[in-house]
């Protein structure tokens, strides 16, 4: 920490800063534009309160950076509630450059972000971390995180340009286009609110039931922006399943132009259409259209208890890769409240 200040961001300046030390975290790289963009949807004022049973609700968050000598950012953290975050609990992550771990400030930026969490009124700290990466794992057990759950990483390689898809799998859209489904993008529906909230009522109903879903789901403004119009999102990559004017199914496949790969960001498919197929057609029509687009690969991530979901990604050839704890720590209650600006990274789930 010798020479190492902790402070707040001071943007725009420090976009470039913050998404070099995010991008030694993340599988799909950022951007300066990126978390511009993804601050540009916030709201410009946060509000805590308690609900009626006394725990913390609302939305707000802290963000700090830690600055060495030569005014390179070695630290981002990042502590906030959004509105659909379960009541008391507020998300939190720490980042520290490679070359600049052990000097303690991780450390120094977790104490403030606690202080932070325990004035706003949180008893529960909500974080992640890679499972091989056992420094990282290390720090967060000595914070007094546990692993609630873990989840896993799959790619498919599409560098040859094949669809690795068997023929008995192709046959599942033909029979669902006999059986009445069919399938389109979101650029070739109906244009207008109507259609965009009949998607936000598929996918809202189908959130709660991903194993380790936590919270509420998202009304439809913060939906439009955090669950379908993300980065890289476009309307010709919403992949849906139609049953006459009602979706049943949905694919959003987001590209990321710094790596030449796409991200499944979330398939799900309405429960009364389950178990005949409708999602697998959905993966290989999502296939078919990155090879189309030349996408390097498609990534996906899967919690570990969903089972069908990963069944069909092994089926399809994805390929394992590394996985994620989920850590929950307690905190004492806090004795207050509080009013403040800004939000954080969120994450929608993503099958």
């Amino acid at each position: 920490m010798i020479g190492t200040k902790i402070r707040a961001p001071r943007l725009p300046d420090d976009y470039d800063g913050m998404a070099a030390l995010w991008n030694e975290w993340l599988a799909e790289p950022t951007t300066a534009e990126a978390l511009a963009e993804e601050d540009r949807k916030m709201y410009e004022q946060g509000k805590l309160h308690r609900n009626e049973e006394g725990k913390l609700a609302g939305y707000d968050r802290l963000r700090q950076v830690a600055e060495a000598e030569d005014g390179r950012l070695v630290g981002y953290s990042t502590i906030w509630r959004a509105p659909w975050t379960p009541p008391g609990m507020v998300n939190h992550f720490v980042l520290v450059a490679a070359d600049a771990h052990g000097q303690g400030i991780g450390a120094e930026l977790t104490r403030s972000s606690r202080e932070w969490a325990r004035a706003a009124g949180a008893d529960t700290l909500l974080s992640e971390c890679w499972d091989d990466d056992e420094r990282a794992l290390a720090f967060a057990r000595r914070g007094g995180f546990e692993t609630e759950r873990r989840s896993w990483q799959s790619v498919l390689d599409l560098t040859d340009g094949q669809d690795p898809s068997q023929p008995e799998d192709r046959m599942i859209i033909e029979r669902l286009e006999e059986e009445g489904i069919a399938f389109a993008s979101l650029a070739d529906l109906p244009p207008g609110e109507e259609t965009l909230r009949r998607l936000h009522e598929l996918c809202t109903s189908t959130y709660t039931d991903i194993p380790g879903f936590l919270g509420e789901t998202m009304p439809y403004e913060e939906w439009l922006k955090w669950g379908l119009q993300v980065e890289g999102y476009a309307p010709a990559r919403v992949l849906v399943a139609m049953d006459g004017e009602r979706p049943v199914g949905i694919c959003n496949v987001i590209y990321n132009e710094d790596s030449g790969g796409m991200y499944h960001e979330y398939t799900g498919v309405a429960r009364e259409y389950r178990g005949r197929g409708i999602a697998r057609a959905l993966k290989l029509l999502s296939i078919r259209l990155a090879l189309r687009a030349g996408a390097r690969y498609l990534r996906t991530d899967n919690d570990s208890l969903n089972v069908p979901m990963l069944a069909i990604n092994r089926r399809l050839g994805y390929r394992p890769l590394r996985g994620r704890h989920r850590l929950i720590a307690t905190l004492e209650q806090g004795a207050s409240t509080r009013e403040g600006s800004g939000a954080g990274r969120t994450a929608a789930p993503t099958a």
